[in-house]
This record gives C-alpha cells, structure tokens and sequence, in this order.
C-alpha cells in the first residue's frame, strides 16, 4: 500500500504565457520559495531560453507536454497550478489529461490574467478579426512558423521593467494559437479554479475570459490593480495570492485525507 500524501508536499508550478518564458517569474520564485513552497516555473519549447527549439512541429500539444513533463520528472504528488496569459489554455489541457490519468494530482488551478477556453476554443477565438487578422500578417514573414512580441508597454509596464520584458522576449510559435483545444469541460470543471484579474490596466485580449469567469459558477475571482504582467510589476502581491490560494489547497487536502 502506497503511503498516503502529506498536505505540505502541495508544490505550485508557474506556466508563463505567451512570448515569455520561466524568467519572468524571477522576482516571484523566491517569494514563494522562503515560504516554504515547492515551486516550478516551466518554460514552453520555443521561447525563452527554449527559442533555440523553435521548429514547424511545435503545437498545443507540446507545450501541454512540457508541463506535464515536469510535473512527473519532478515526481510532483500535488499540484497547483497556475497559467499567465496564453498559459490559461495551456493548463486547462494539462488539467483535462491528468485528471483523466491522476485524478487528485492537480489541487487548484489559477488563471492569471489568463485565458478560459471552452471545448473546441482556440487561443486565438475570442479574439477580435482584427486582432486575429494582424497576428496572422505579423506571422507572414516567418512563413507561418511564429510572431514577434508586441512591446512590453501593452502589459502596462514602464521604465526598466519594459525594457527588462522587452530584451527577454521571443517570437511565439505561431499554431499554438489558432489550434482548438479539445477537452472534457466537467473533467476540468470538478476542480477548484482561480482568475486572478489584472485591472490596471486591462488587456483587451482577456476580456472574454472576464466575462465569463463571473458569469460561470465554481469561480473564485481577484483583482490585481497593476497590468498583464504583475509577476512583474506586482510581485510581492501575486505572490501573496498564490501563497494563499496554496493554503486553501492544503487545508482542503488536509480535510479530505482525515476523512475515514
């Protein structure tokens, strides 16, 4: 018989959004690390110090890959988990695998200004025609293979932290945004969920996500007055949002594994 799980080995695992790569959570890693919690900050193939990897082959599918990658090569027994961005989509299949394999391995997932798919959505869906069209000619002269960043200002970062943002970024492999993701909705649903909502200011490109976190039930939602990118601006507030939501979890899973 297997030995039963300990409510403090419930780690948290950052998955960063698009563009990005696990440097930006520099300024968060430690906050939450002193604390006590075991964190991961995942970086997707293709970007960050990945970009060197950037191939026609890279999908919605690698990138759930690589986070599940590092959930089982660090033999992670719980699992917050925690998607910036284009992230969102990222761990919600992710969450719909594992929950599928490893029921009870993922604790609470966290949406961090992120996006909220429904069954058959692609990153790109809610998006206007516009902004879907102009990501489709920025991704032109790379033959389709990927699109630059936009420059850090639209995060609402200034000063030194958007030049920081801007010199870090790398071009996005290009399918993952207009691949649909398929995925069991109540699989995904039957877990706790998190949107942690960036206000100042907004990211146009979220707004659906908005919407629809406080139109669903089974939310919990938190205002972060700073932009996109408050692991950035903000680190020591998210990472007091994070260590709190990390204690819900625990006391949750404390709970259940008292039960008879």
């Amino acid at each position: 018989m297997s030995a039963p799980l300990l409510p403090e080995q419930t780690s948290i695992v950052l998955v960063h959004g698009a563009w990005h790569g696990a440097w930006c959570w520099r300024r968060v890693l430690p906050l939450l690390r002193t604390r006590g919690v075991e964190t991961h900050a995942v970086t997707l193939t293709g970007v960050g110090e990945r970009a060197h990897l950037m191939g026609p082959d890279i999908d919605l599918n690698t990138h759930i890959q690589d986070v599940i990658g590092l959930i089982e090569a660090e033999e992670l027994s719980r699992v917050v988990l925690v998607g910036h961005s284009y992230g969102g989509i990222v761990i919600t299949g992710v969450a719909d695998r594992l929950q599928h394999r490893h029921a009870g391995q993922l604790a609470h997932l966290i949406y961090l200004d992120a996006v909220v798919p429904e069954p058959g959505e692609s990153w790109s869906s809610r998006h206007t025609p516009e902004t879907q069209q102009a990501r489709i000619d920025a991704a032109a002269s790379s033959g389709g293979l990927s699109f630059p960043p936009p420059d850090a200002s639209v995060f609402g970062l200034e000063g030194t932290d958007r030049d920081w943002v801007n010199r870090r970024q790398t071009p996005q492999p290009f399918a993952v945004y207009q691949q649909p993701l398929h995925f069991d909705a109540a699989r995904v649903a039957a877990l706790p969920r998190t949107f942690i909502d960036c206000t100042n200011p907004t990211l146009p490109t979220i707004a659906a996500s908005r919407i629809r976190v406080r139109q669903e039930p089974g939310w919990q939602v938190h205002e972060m007055k700073t932009g996109h990118d408050p692991m950035v601006s903000e680190p020591q507030a998210l990472a007091d949002l994070l260590l709190g939501v990390h204690q819900q979890a625990t006391r949750c899973a404390a709970t259940r594994e008292q039960k008879p």
